[in-house]
């Protein structure tokens, strides 16, 4: 669901900027129009409308994420993904959303990590017991590809917009259940997963703890010197391994010596110095900086 803006609300800023050229009838009723009153509870009516549509579209949109079907939850997740676009839009919307994140039946991590992201092999069938039980075995369809991956978008939206969800992640032991995806899923699926890892990461020292616990580190230099692995998964690696040192925990030198044991010390010294770019770079260019030195990391790593 897309969050619309209110009619009346695009009135009200039409009727500040006409003031100039309208008589005195007009400005003596623009006046009336825009004054701190009604400005005040436009802006009530505005914070009620959001928060109306943001319950709603999180309620829908998690009816589905717990479906027992993957095509159910596929498709509640790509609702959830296209609303927590729209909530980036402005600052009262990531206000609205933070807020419903404190309800728990809205709460959006905890449902990810109960349908999409569990390991299904919990769900094995042992024996036929079941089939003389009056309550007849629930079996829920095993998460696609395509499922996880935009389960791992979705969190990583909800980590970046709301800093608490990192908390929720902590709570669901998401370290251990992104390395897994990472060590055992295909190249889209790892792909996305380094980016959730640096979003729940982001200032959570748990999270950060509990991946140095799961020897992430070496997880990831593993797959960048691989050269069998697909070259984007290992360049995403190594802009992971940038964002890490960069943004994430970079005044840890324990990862510093980590990563110099495991890729060399020309491939860590780069690492380390290219890790500090783009600081009074805008967004873009940022971006475009950082894809420049994963792709002199990946060369280095090659001659070691």
């Amino acid at each position: 669901m897309y969050l619309k803006k209110a009619f009346w609300s695009d009135a009200l800023n039409g009727a500040g900027a006409n003031n100039s050229s309208s008589d005195a009838a007009d400005d003596s009723t623009s006046s009336l129009t825009t004054s701190p009153a009604i400005e005040e509870l436009v802006k009530s009516l505005e914070n009620d409308r959001l928060y109306r549509e943001v319950t709603l579209a999180l309620r829908t949109g998690l009816k589905d994420a717990r479906a027992e079907f993957s095509f159910l939850r596929l498709r509640a997740l790509r609702t959830l993904l296209n609303f927590l676009r729209s909530v980036a839009s402005s600052d009262s919307t990531i206000m609205q959303f933070s807020h419903s994140q404190s309800i728990p039946e809205l709460q959006v991590v905890p449902v990810l990590f109960q349908h999409s992201l569990k390991d299904w092999d919990d769900q094995k069938v042992a024996n036929l017991d079941h089939i003389f039980d009056v309550e007849p075995l629930k079996i829920a369809s095993p998460s696609s590809d395509a499922e996880v991956a935009l389960a791992l978008r979705v969190l990583e939206g909800c980590c970046l917009l709301h800093r608490e969800s990192s908390v929720l992640a902590h709570q669901h032991k998401a370290i251990q259940v992104l390395m897994n995806i990472l060590s055992t899923r295909g190249a889209l699926e790892r792909g996305v997963c380094l980016d959730a890892l640096v979003s729940i990461m982001l200032d959570s020292s748990s999270n950060q703890m509990d991946f140095e616990e799961c020897n992430g580190i070496e997880e990831v230099a593993l797959l960048i010197r691989d050269k069998q692995v697909d070259e984007n998964l290992r360049l995403k690696c190594g802009e992971f391994l940038l964002l890490l040192i960069g943004h994430v925990n970079g005044r840890d030198l324990s990862i510093h010596e980590d990563i110099k044991r495991l890729l060399g010390e020309k491939s860590a010294s780069l690492i380390w110095a290219a890790s500090q770019f783009g600081s009074t770079l805008d967004p873009e260019q940022r971006l475009t900086a950082l894809q420049i030195q994963a792709r002199r990391v990946l060369e280095s790593v090659d001659f070691y």
